[in-house]
């Protein structure tokens, strides 16, 4: 139960990270390079990313929003004792002053044990739907 308590606790740090901007807090969630898949949000395909650009694509991405990560229903599953996938709901509410956009998706979260912490090496987001306006991050397809 530990190690459950630990990646989610790792995955709602990765959410909140974001919601106040905590980009050090955010790449310490991560390994050193990470399979990143957006392709249902950004129409691009996986990519190998070192964690540091990752990083630095969303702050430069969400820089101008407000945001909030709302991550529930958390599915572990160990594959052995070192690796484990976390499937999770997720809602992303990105706003300007004028304009909102936001993303109801699953997220599936590869995870690796890394001596007594867990650390997120793979990424994948599958969009469920989106609701507002797409241009204001330019992080998704229009």
């Amino acid at each position: 139960m530990e190690d459950r308590i630990k990646i989610q606790e790792l995955i709602a740090h990765f959410a909140n990270s974001f919601d106040v901007k905590d980009w050090e807090g955010l790449q310490s969630c991560f390994t050193d390079v990470i399979l990143s898949d957006y392709s249902d949000l950004r129409g691009t395909p996986p990519e190998k990313i070192s964690v540091k650009e990752y990083v630095r694509l969303r702050r430069e991405g969400l820089a101008p929003l407000k945001i909030q990560h709302l991550v529930s229903n958390y599915e572990i599953k160990f594959i052995d004792s070192v690796t484990a996938t976390c499937r999770a709901s997720m809602v992303v509410w990105r706003q300007t002053d004028k304009e909102s956009f936001t993303t109801h998706c699953m997220y599936t979260f590869k995870v690796v044990a890394q001596g007594p912490e867990w650390k997120i090496s793979e990424i994948t987001q599958k969009v469920l739907w989106n609701e507002g306006t797409p241009s204001i991050y330019k992080g998704a397809k229009g």
